[in-house]
């Protein structure tokens, strides 16, 4: 964190598909190694492949799989007097919105199907409907914050 001036945030350009912002910094989140082709092709084909199963818009379900991963609440840590304290703040909406991508990009990663288009794909579908391990990692965080509210009063 520079303590000269303010990180300057990058104008995203839209997904060349579908238009959408998100979906093209997921693609970035997504890529490994430069290859953003790759990560496309990807992404595009989880899209393709939850508009076969559910029969509705992808990209709808897309966004309600992000906003059903959105932490509202974590824990930061906060150093008082040599102890350090769990400390819940609320989340700014960037870094909630970098949180539920980087959520369900790692437990899809972690998932056991056979390629990574099938487990993207059902990792989102199952974040659309309220399961999933990136949903639970969100409820966790939650649980973690509601756990150390008695700290609350050394926000800063």
């Amino acid at each position: 964190m520079s303590r000269r001036r303010k990180a300057v945030k990058r104008i995203v350009m839209p997904d060349p598909k579908y238009n959408d912002k998100i979906i093209s910094k997921f693609t970035s989140c997504m890529m490994m190694d430069g290859e953003k082709s790759t990560a496309e092709k990807i992404i595009y084909g989880a899209l393709d492949l939850i508009e076969k199963k559910t029969k509705s818009d992808p990209l709808n379900l897309f966004h309600d799989a992000l906003k059903n991963v959105k932490p509202q609440i974590e824990v930061r840590s906060r150093r008082v007097g040599g102890a350090t304290y769990q400390v819940p703040v609320e989340v700014r909406a960037e870094r909630s919105q970098a949180l539920a991508i980087r959520w369900i990009i790692n437990s899809s990663r972690n998932r056991s199907e056979k390629s990574m288009v099938d487990r993207l794909g059902a990792e989102l579908i199952e974040a659309s409907t309220n399961k999933g391990n990136s949903v639970k990692k969100r409820e966790d965080t939650h649980k973690m914050a509601e756990a150390n509210k008695a700290f609350a009063h050394y926000r800063w």
